[in-house]
């Protein structure tokens, strides 16, 4: 059985598909999904599944350090959902970083990023700059390995209707391959093969690269 990975984000689309990529993988890890209310998150009992009730803003309160030997983090939000942009920086960059740096105190080596196309610390846009500086940061914390994943916009059943979603899924025969959708089930695929392969230093992975 291969070492623990936990997923930060565990009840969103990406994270979800994750926790049943890894529970389905050939090198059968253990899978520690952190989720706010575990009892709404409605996981399907698994042998090789502890569902832990996280808060975010108070990490370090908890009884003791997350020992596992990766993460894959698929926190976020939407400015929309989030109502504020300090709001969505809360879950997408300072929960992020939390997260990240409770696991490696706890002697994680590797993190898996699900971050987002055109992600770049020095973007005028709001949304691209605080996913490059939560990756910038990231990268600098200490790990051994860091592994970025980039997707375009995300296709899935989500329990929430989202219209530039229906509009990507009937016109993305019309979007250029770098910005074409991608689905969460690919991403997430993607993060759980690299969450359990050997890795070092610092891998990005383009939405392109991951249909």
């Amino acid at each position: 059985m291969s070492s623990p990975v936990a997923v930060a984000g565990a009840t969103g689309l990406v994270g979800r598909a994750c926790v049943s990529a890894l529970l389905g993988h050939a090198g059968q890890p253990r899978v520690i999904a952190l989720a706010r209310d575990p009892a709404a998150a409605a996981f399907a009992p698994h042998p090789r599944l502890q569902v832990l009730a996280t808060d975010f803003d108070r990490l370090g309160e908890h009884p003791g350090p997350l020992t596992v030997d990766a993460v894959v983090c698929a926190l976020g939000t939407t400015i929309g959902k989030a109502g504020s942009q300090a709001a969505f920086r809360r879950v997408d960059v300072d929960y992020v970083l939390a997260i990240a740096r409770h696991a490696l105190a706890g002697g994680a080596r590797h993190f898996v990023l699900v971050s987002a196309l055109g992600a770049d610390p020095q973007s005028r846009v709001f949304y691209n700059r605080s996913k490059g500086e939560v990756e910038q940061a990231v990268g600098a914390l200490g790990y051994a390995a860091v592994t970025i994943l980039r997707p375009s916009l995300l296709l899935g059943e989500r329990g929430e209707f989202r219209l530039g979603e229906e509009v990507a899924k009937r016109f993305a025969w019309l979007i250029p391959g770098r910005y074409a959708p991608v689905q969460a089930a690919a991403v997430a695929a993607v993060a759980a093969g690299a969450a359990l392969a050997p890795a070092q230093g610092l891998r990005v992975i383009e939405s392109s690269a991951i249909r």
